[in-house]
């Protein structure tokens, strides 16, 4: 049991992010621009990895649905369509909660997978990832994301070009919203690629809640995925929903 617990939070790990999505991230090679997750070349986004871990946004709670699709075609015209949805909560002290269940992105079936709850607490500088199924927690040290791990060299980005398009402002579940597009080109032989890669990324970023409510991606390697934030309330979530319930067995990570 413990193993396969230790396998479901490696494939679910790109869910355990220290803080909701922030704001979109300033373009250019090797940068990132959906602030949903990655966007590096050859990265598949699927899903709704959160940007900026460790970041704590504070007097700003809320709780929402993050949906995810993507669709991928193939060079025969099949098409493969995937879908996900996450229910995240943050409160006025910067506490989140992500509750999802397990997506294998195409390696298996999701029918059966179970669901995990990622909570992070600053406050108390604890993360907990918890199996409802099991009634268990695992309890780690919360701590602040940045800088590279050991003496690894950078890797050599591929050369692009971005631009950058305003979008204005308009409102999305109730939220105003500001939009940007970032038409990034790979130039062809950075990749392997004997034509230029073009791919769009559309973000809309609150600045009142400091996270994303709508982004689009365009990947030709890839397809299209859209992740949008749903049914959004400014509610102060319940002070429970951020930490494990009193009959949950809690052992630490390293255990």
């Amino acid at each position: 049991m413990k193993t396969r617990w230790i396998l479901l939070l490696a494939v679910a790990a790109s869910a355990f992010a220290q803080g909701p999505p922030g704001p979109p991230p300033p373009a250019g090679p090797g940068r990132g621009h959906m602030g949903f997750g990655r966007s590096e070349p050859g990265a598949r986004f699927v899903g709704t990895e959160a940007g900026m871990p460790g970041r704590v946004v504070k007097n700003a709670p809320y709780s929402a649905d993050l949906v995810t699709e993507s669709v991928q075609t193939l060079s025969d015209g099949n098409h493969i369509r995937q879908s996900s949805t996450v229910k995240v909560y943050r409160d006025s002290e910067g506490r989140t909660r992500r509750e999802q269940t397990v997506n294998l992105n195409g390696l298996g079936s999701n029918s059966n997978m179970p669901q995990l709850v990622f909570i992070n607490d600053p406050v108390s500088g604890m993360n907990y990832a918890l199996s409802p199924k099991d009634r268990t927690a695992t309890r780690s040290s919360w701590t602040r994301g940045g800088g590279r791990r050991g003496n690894q060299p950078p890797s050599r980005a591929p050369r692009m070009n971005a631009k950058t398009e305003d979008l204005g402002r308009q409102a999305m579940e109730g939220i105003t919203v500001q939009g940007r597009r970032v038409t990034t080109t790979v130039a062809p032989g950075e990749m392997g690629n004997d034509q230029p890669i073009v791919i769009v990324n559309e973000t809309w970023f609150s600045p009142d809640l400091q996270t994303m409510v709508l982004s689009k991606r365009s990947d030709p390697r890839s397809g299209d995925t859209v992740t949008r934030m749903l049914n959004v309330s400014r509610n102060e979530p319940a002070r429970a929903l951020f930490e494990p319930p009193a009959d949950y067995k809690v052992t630490d990570a390293r255990q």
